[in-house]
């Protein structure tokens, strides 16, 4: 059985907030927005945080987040309840809102009046939470997504905002420095909701904000080499900005103890091999093995249509692929390497787990975390696990790596295999590869490169009527995906001016043999995810 090595824990000597997750998607946003304001922060789900760890742990405050279920259901989740007995602030978001009061002797009804989206709410009064963001009588934009509301409050509380579908839509009882609100200030439609996690996190809870990179820099290495010892450690090398990062702060902690192997699976994108072996074997020094993969790869995903068929083929490949290079490591060195590292993030492990519900609250498994088998030879290390994107971008930035790298867009650990509905075939990959060269050779012309988060083409299994040169074509549909994000867990698509589209379109047909048309996905996330698979 794998054992997931967690090296992330903050030092005793960091202010910390405890998040207790109630299953929303986007209970991770609520730690990136406290990370912004220097205050480290773990999220655990509720059903995880017993009496003595949360003891142990000793928050500056709790956060309750949203999820998705009613506190009127049967075996509903609930806090625990020392979270009301440790004598710290508490922040109780939608579902954590609608908990608290339950639980504290308030009362919640159910789908009287529905909020999803942006929604306005009036300011009735003040709190230290709305110290300097709002005032009284202002008339607020947030963002909504509830069925329950509550109805009545606990003894102690007041009302500070409501909206129109919630009348109690911020609360606080100042004395016990308890508060709860219906919206997500977590998100961004919600205006100023940083803000006000900054006065809870700041003014309420007394943190100062002394939680950096460069701090998180200096301890992950040293908790790398406690948890290592003088084992040996594989990475798995991708190439992109997650697994680069990975390798290198490893290299920085371990040296020689590390063996990156470099996996060329045939799905990636055109001359992806050949910068990250220049990159990590020349310039880094580092150990790298690469293994030539594509014929066993594209052998077993022929005829897969399914995506989460295709992640799990990869993730059992992938381990399948390290077991045989890690014996010749073994033979090398005389004895087998003990551990796994993989570039794994947050927004990973929060696409992939569902906290409550079961399987049908899970969006998509992710190779990092959803394809491993119980059986796998290697225990994880996975030092990112807790950061998001762009806070890995910025440690990057403190081991000195290039920032060509750096500044990287996300690339999908399964490769172009979710970038291809449908099977996959060899042909179909050189046609995505060739099409993907033309749209970001646009992007960084027009100067667009560094203001989008992600921009990649996606190769339809359809087939259109197309004329070129008066004769009929039947070729296949090329999709444009490119959108804005500070995180990847919420995104709007980039627009483009109709110009640029034009062009990548032309220069697309003109050039790639096999597309006869191409269209631009203007999905924002939610309701879609960023990539199509």
């Amino acid at each position: 059985m794998t054992k997931n090595i967690q090296a992330t824990a903050p030092s005793k000597d960091h202010e910390h907030i405890l998040i207790l997750d109630f299953g929303s998607q986007v209970t991770q946003l609520i730690a990136r927005r406290l990370r912004e304001s220097g205050v480290y922060c773990e999220v655990w789900p509720f059903n995880h945080a017993d009496d003595e760890r949360i003891k142990a742990y000793a928050p500056k405050g709790i956060i309750l987040s949203g999820g998705p279920l009613s506190v009127l259901d049967d075996n509903a989740p609930k806090a625990p309840q020392i979270v009301f007995e440790l004598g710290v602030p508490i922040f109780g978001i939608c579902y954590g809102q609608q908990t608290m009061v339950e639980q504290l002797g308030g009362n919640v009804e159910a789908e009287q009046s529905r909020e999803f989206g942006r929604a306005f709410v009036d300011v009735l009064d003040h709190s230290e939470i709305t110290t300097n963001v709002w005032d009284k009588g202002a008339h607020e934009q947030v963002w909504m997504s509830h069925g329950d509301h509550v109805a009545s409050l606990p003894e102690g509380f007041k009302v500070i905002a409501k909206s129109e579908g919630a009348p109690y839509a911020f609360i606080a009882d100042t004395e016990r420095h308890f508060y709860g609100v219906q919206f997500h200030p977590e998100v961004l439609h919600t205006l100023h909701g940083r803000e006000l996690l900054k006065n809870f996190t700041h003014e309420v809870c007394g943190c100062s904000g002394d939680w950096t990179m460069a701090a998180f820099h200096s301890e992950i290495i040293q908790r790398i080499r406690d948890q290592v010892g003088d084992e040996h450690v594989i990475c798995g090398l991708s190439g992109g900005v997650d697994s680069s990062v990975t390798a290198i702060l490893l290299h920085e902690a371990i040296g020689d103890q590390l063996t990156c192997i470099y996996v060329d699976t045939g799905l990636m994108r055109s001359g992806e091999s050949r910068q990250v072996v220049a990159m990590f074997r020349d310039h880094y020094k580092i150990k790298l093995i690469k293994e030539d993969a594509e014929e066993l790869f594209l052998g077993e995903l022929d005829g897969v249509s399914d995506p989460e068929e295709k992640r799990k083929i990869i993730g059992r490949l992938f381990i399948e692929v390290f077991d045989k290079c890690s014996e010749r490591i073994t033979e090398e060195l005389g004895k087998s390497a003990k551990f796994l590292a993989q570039g794994t993030l947050y927004p990973d492990v929060i696409e992939s787990v569902s906290i409550v519900g079961g399987e049908s609250l899970t969006i998509k498994s992710h190779h990092n975390v959803g394809g491993l088998p119980d059986n796998m030879a290697m225990d994880l290390v996975e030092p990112l696990r807790d950061l998001f994107k762009d806070e890995v971008r910025i440690l990057g930035r403190e081991l000195h790596m290039p920032e060509e790298f750096i500044r990287r867009h996300p690339f999908p650990g399964p490769g172009l295999a979710i970038r291809i509905p449908g099977a996959i075939t060899a042909e179909k990959l050189e046609i995505l590869r060739k099409a993907d060269l033309v749209y970001l050779d646009e992007i960084h012309k027009a100067g667009l490169y560094d203001t989008i988060w992600q921009a990649f083409t996606v190769l339809l299994p359809v087939r259109t009527v197309g004329v070129m040169g008066d004769s009929r074509t039947y070729d296949y549909v090329c999709g444009l995906r490119a959108v804005t994000s500070t995180d990847g867990m919420t995104a709007e698509y980039y627009p483009f001016e109709h110009k640029f589209l034009s062009r990548v379109s032309t220069r697309i047909i003109n050039e790639v043999h096999g597309i006869n048309r191409v269209v631009y996905d203007i999905t924002s996330k939610p309701p879609g995810t960023i990539e199509w698979e």
